[in-house]
C-alpha cells in the first residue's frame, strides 16, 4: 500500500515515449479507470469534436483556457484549465478518425489519457478511454472512483456534442 502510494511512474518523457505512443497507460499507476460508450454519430463528427480542444468547454464546462502550440498532432504541447487544475500536456498519438492519446502534468502528477475510436457497422462509433496517473501521495486526494466519475462524465460530454452535431444542434 504505502509502496503504490509513493509511486510517481517514469518520468514524463519515458511516459510519452514509452507508453501513451506505444498505446499504452501506466499499468502500475496508482490510480487508472477505462469507460466505454457507444456513440450515435459517425467516427469523424466524434473525431472533430474530441480533436478540437479549443472547444473542449462544449464536452466538460469546467474546461477552460486552452492553448494550443500548434496543430493536434505527435508532440505538440498544449495547456489547459480543467475546474482548478492547470494542466501542461503533449499530443503523443494522433490518428485521424483512430486514436487521440496524450500526456500531461497537474500538480506533480503525470497522466497518460487515451482514446480509441471504433467505426461500428451501423454508421455508429464506439469509443474507448483510459487513463492512468501516477503521482506521490496522489491515491489519497485524488482516487480510482474520482477519476472513473470524471471519464463517464468526459466520455458522456463527447457523447452529447457528438450526436448533438449529427441533430444539427449547436452546442
Amino acid at each position: 500500500m504505502v509502496k503504490s502510494l509513493l509511486y510517481t511512474g517514469p518520468a514524463l518523457d519515458d511516459l510519452h515515449e514509452q507508453y501513451a505512443k506505444k498505446g499504452r497507460i501506466d499499468e502500475r499507476a496508482a490510480v487508472r479507470a477505462r469507460c466505454e460508450v457507444a456513440i450515435d454519430a459517425p467516427v469523424e463528427t466524434v473525431w472533430d469534436v474530441l480533436a478540437t480542444p479549443a472547444a473542449w468547454s462544449r464536452i466538460e464546462p469546467a474546461i477552460h483556457d486552452v492553448r494550443l502550440d500548434g496543430a493536434v498532432e505527435p508532440d505538440t504541447s498544449f495547456s489547459w484549465v480543467n475546474g482548478k487544475a492547470k494542466i501542461q500536456s503533449r499530443f503523443a498519438v494522433v490518428r485521424r478518425d483512430e486514436e487521440l492519446t496524450w500526456t500531461g502534468v497537474s500538480s506533480g502528477a503525470r497522466a497518460v489519457h487515451r482514446h480509441l475510436l471504433l467505426r461500428r457497422a451501423d454508421g455508429g462509433t464506439d469509443l474507448e478511454v483510459s487513463e492512468s496517473m501516477a503521482g506521490p501521495l496522489l491515491g489519497l486526494f485524488f482516487g480510482e472512483a474520482k477519476l472513473q466519475a470524471a471519464l463517464t462524465s468526459w466520455t458522456a460530454g463527447i457523447k452529447r456534442a457528438a450526436e448533438d452535431v449529427g441533430r444539427g444542434i449547436a452546442s
